[in-house]
């Protein structure tokens, strides 16, 4: 009887491994220095800021996000972001973020509108030092939020969603590091 139960369970825990692994779609890997062209860094000094944020292709097959956040002339943003038509997101989503950071605070972003203009629908997520760790963001989780002002009755409608981004405004100046391996989205599955 009890290796019938542990054969039970190991075939229980092998198909819902199988089914997640199915259900898993690869939005962005970065293979090749092609593949972070299209990003863009939109930092503090649209408003005067002094912080200093950029990105790049690494050798590791990552994008890295880095730079130095100031808080000088009321500064204290460092941003990048992709716009894109091609996430069609759904609700019950998750999205899952392969990165390796500093420790700091980070925010993901999702836009709306083709120009990135207008909400940005934040979640924030906590890195862990020099470590690759997987990071999960609920879609049906991100708060509508317009010049670092949260506007909570403002839902996102996942399958508009034309772009994303990273923002660091953690209000600590100095140096940091993200590093992207990729981002994929975890569908829901129907009952």
């Amino acid at each position: 009887m009890a290796r019938t139960s542990t054969a039970l369970l190991l075939l229980l825990f092998f198909t819902s491994t199988l089914l997640a692994d199915n259900n898993r779609q690869v939005l962005l890997e970065f293979e090749d220095s092609k593949s972070v062209r299209s990003w863009r860094a939109i930092n503090d000094g649209v408003m005067g800021g002094r912080s200093v944020g950029r990105y790049r292709w690494t050798n590791n097959k990552m994008l890295e996000f880095y730079g130095r956040l100031s808080l000088e002339n009321n500064g204290g943003f460092a941003s990048i972001r992709l716009p894109s038509g091609d996430i069609k997101l759904q609700k019950g989503d998750v999205l899952l973020l392969q990165l390796k950071g500093d420790g700091r605070t980070y925010n993901m972003n999702l836009y709306a509108q083709r120009n990135l203009g207008g909400f940005s629908y934040r979640q924030s997520f906590k890195t862990v030092p020099d470590k690759l760790i997987e990071v999960q963001l609920p879609v049906d989780k991100f708060v509508a939020t317009w010049r670092g002002r949260v506007f909570p009755r403002q839902k996102l409608a996942p399958q508009d969603v034309a772009g994303l981004g990273f923002l660091l405004g953690d209000k600590k100046e100095g140096e940091f590091r993200l590093l992207l391996k990729s981002i994929s989205v975890q569908r829901v599955t129907a009952n």
